[in-house]
């Protein structure tokens, strides 16, 4: 059975700045920076979970945002599946933090916190990856 899951690199247009989310003390790779997202539930298609996702962690509502896929990652034995977007907002907005994290930055891309979730290091080392993130910042830039 494989496990999917939608996450997503809130950008503010206004700013350039990115969202990143600090783990939790009890939660799996505590400590480490993220994204929002999380599990599918059945039946949900990524942006499905990807909105539900935001408003469980964040607790805002962005369903009506811009979002752009940017990679799907595949386990080898394709148990775990990982869809990233790109969700763009106009502002910066100060999360309402569920369980799952205990403290949140905006920050530019070149400034990511460290350390960084494991997953999310290794999507931030493909250069194609973050080749695609600049290429929307600029297109989105005002």
């Amino acid at each position: 059975m494989s496990h999917t899951n939608a996450g997503a690199l809130i950008y503010s247009r206004n700013t350039g700045r990115f969202l990143f989310l600090l783990r939790n003390a009890d939660k799996k790779y505590k400590g480490t920076w993220g994204l929002v997202g999380g599990r599918l539930e059945t039946g949900e298609r990524p942006i499905e979970g990807l909105w539900r996702e935001i408003r469980e962690e964040v607790g805002v509502e962005l369903s009506d945002c811009k979002s752009i896929p940017i990679e799907t990652f595949t386990s080898v034995d394709a148990a775990f599946i990982y869809h990233t977007f790109v969700v763009v907002v106009d502002d910066e907005f100060i999360p309402i933090l569920n369980s799952e994290h205990r403290g949140y930055t905006w920050v530019e891309l070149n400034d990511y916190p460290r350390p960084l979730h494991p997953g999310v290091f290794k999507t931030f080392t493909i250069k194609v990856i973050r080749n695609k993130i600049k290429v929307l910042q600029s297109l989105f830039l005002q």
